[in-house]
C-alpha cells in the first residue's frame, strides 16, 4: 500500500464481531475506515461462542449490561434481515427461547424481569416437557424466557464481513498491530509488520488481546483471556428445540440439528488447547439436561478465548489522556448479546452523534 492509500478517518484494531460491526457502522456514516486483524476475521471468541442473544442467568449482571442487552434485543431482528439481504448470507437466527432449570434464584430472576420488562415466566413440569420433550428428569418448576433468540456465529461473522466490504471498509487480515502511534497526546495511526496506517481515530477492539496493545501506551485495561471449551453433537433437525441452561452448562439447538453444549470458564492465559477430561465433563452435563443426546455423535470439540472484564461490563469510549484513541472491548461471554448496542454506542461517540445509551457507565477510567 503506497502512501496515498494509507490514510483513513478511522482505524479498527481487531476483526471479530465487535471490530467488524464497529467498522461497518462507522463506514455507513461516510467515514473512510480500515480494519487490521492479527489472523483471520472472527476466528477467536466470535467464532467459538454459542450465539445466544442473552446472557446466561442475566439477572446476575449489572444494569449496564442489561441496558446493552435490551437495546440489542430490540434491534437484532432488523439488522439480521438487513445483513441477509445485503450479503446473501443467512446468519440463521432462531427464536429458540431459553429454559433455565435451576431453581435457586427464581425470585431474583422474576424481580429482575419485572424491573426491566423482560418476558420471563415460571412453568411447571408438564409445560416444561411440552416445550422440550427430550429433557431428562425435570424440576417441578423452571424459568422460561420465550423471546431469547440465537444466531450461528460463523455465518453472522461472514455476513458482517461481506457488508463491511460493501460499505467500503479496507480489511487487512494477518496484520497484527505491534504499535499504536501517538504524538503529543493524539493518536495518529497504527503499525503492523507490513505497513503503517494513519488516522486521527483508532479503535482497539481486539478482544482478549486488547490489554496487551494498550499497555504499550500506558493504559491498563482490565481485560484478560478466559478460555471456554465447547462440544457439538450431530442430531436430526428438531431433536432439541430450546436453549436449555442448568448448573452453568447449556445446550443450544441449531437449525440443521446440530446441538452445541458448553461451556467452561478457565483462566489459563492465552492457551486455547482442549483436553479429553473437559470433553467428558461437557458430555456428562449435556446428557444430564437431555439424556437422549447419548444417541448422537460428538462431532466437534473446540475452545475460544473470551475477553473477560470485571462484572462483564465492556469498556467503550475514548481514553481521557490520548485524544482519538477508543476502546470497545471486554464483552466477556456476551459479545453477540450486547455487541450490537456496544458498537452502535461506539459509532455514536466516534461520529459525534447523540448516544443510544449513557456512555458514562462504560467509559475508560
Amino acid at each position: 500500500m503506497n502512501s496515498s492509500n494509507n490514510k483513513f478517518d478511522c482505524i479498527i484494531v481487531g476483526g471479530g464481531l465487535i471490530g467488524l460491526l464497529s467498522a461497518y457502522f462507522i463506514a455507513k456514516q461516510g467515514r473512510r475506515v480500515a480494519l487490521m486483524e492479527q489472523s483471520l476475521l472472527g476466528r477467536e471468541s466470535s467464532w467459538a461462542g454459542g450465539g445466544i442473544l442473552s446472557p446466561l442467568y442475566p439477572w446476575r449482571y449489572p444494569d449496564a449490561v442489561t441496558d446493552l442487552v435490551n437495546w440489542s434485543r430490540q434491534h437484532w431482528h432488523d439488522l439480521i434481515e438487513q445483513l441477509q439481504q445485503e450479503s446473501g448470507i443467512d446468519p440463521q437466527s432462531i427464536n429458540s427461547g431459553m429454559l433455565i432449570l435451576d431453581q435457586e434464584e427464581q425470585a431474583e430472576a422474576i424481580d429482575w424481569a419485572r424491573r426491566f420488562d423482560i418476558a420471563l415466566q415460571t412453568v411447571g413440569a408438564d409445560q416444561l416437557k411440552t416445550l422440550e420433550p427430550n429433557l431428562g428428569p425435570s424440576p417441578e418448576q423452571a424459568l422460561w424466557m420465550p423471546e431469547v433468540g440465537q444466531v450461528r456465529n460463523p455465518r453472522l461473522i461472514n455476513s458482517v464481513h461481506q457488508v463491511a466490504r460493501q460499505a467500503g471498509v479496507t480489511i487487512l487480515e494477518n496484520h497484527p498491530v505491534d504499535q499504536l502511534l501517538i504524538e503529543q497526546g493524539q493518536v495518529i495511526g497504527a503499525t503492523s509488520r507490513q505497513q503503517s496506517l494513519y488516522a486521527p481515530q483508532v479503535i482497539v477492539a481486539a478482544g482478549a488481546w486488547s490489554a496487551g496493545l494498550l499497555e504499550r501506551v500506558g493504559y491498563h485495561l482490565a481485560v484478560t483471556p478466559v478460555r471456554g471449551q465447547m462440544i457439538q453433537f450431530q442430531a436430526a433437525p428438531g431433536f432439541i428445540q430450546r436453549i436449555t441452561l442448568y448448573r452453568g452448562r447449556y445446550i443450544i439447538p441449531r437449525r440443521d440439528g446440530r446441538v452445541l453444549s458448553g461451556s467452561t470458564t478457565e483462566h489459563v492465559g492465552f492457551d486455547k488447547s482442549i483436553n479429553p477430561q473437559t470433553k467428558d465433563e461437557l458430555i456428562k452435563a449435556a446428557l444430564e439436561i437431555a439424556p437422549r443426546l447419548a444417541e448422537c455423535e460428538v462431532v466437534h470439540h473446540w475452545a475460544g478465548l473470551r475477553p473477560g472484564s470485571p462484572e462483564g461490563v465492556p469498556i467503550i469510549g475514548e481514553l481521557s489522556n490520548i485524544s482519538g484513541l477508543y476502546i470497545n472491548s471486554g464483552h466477556f461471554r456476551n459479545g453477540v448479546a450486547i455487541g450490537l448496542a456496544s458498537c452502535q454506542l461506539l459509532c455514536d461517540l466516534v461520529t459525534g452523534q447523540p448516544t443510544i445509551l449513557n456512555p458514562e457507565q462504560y467509559a475508560p477510567h
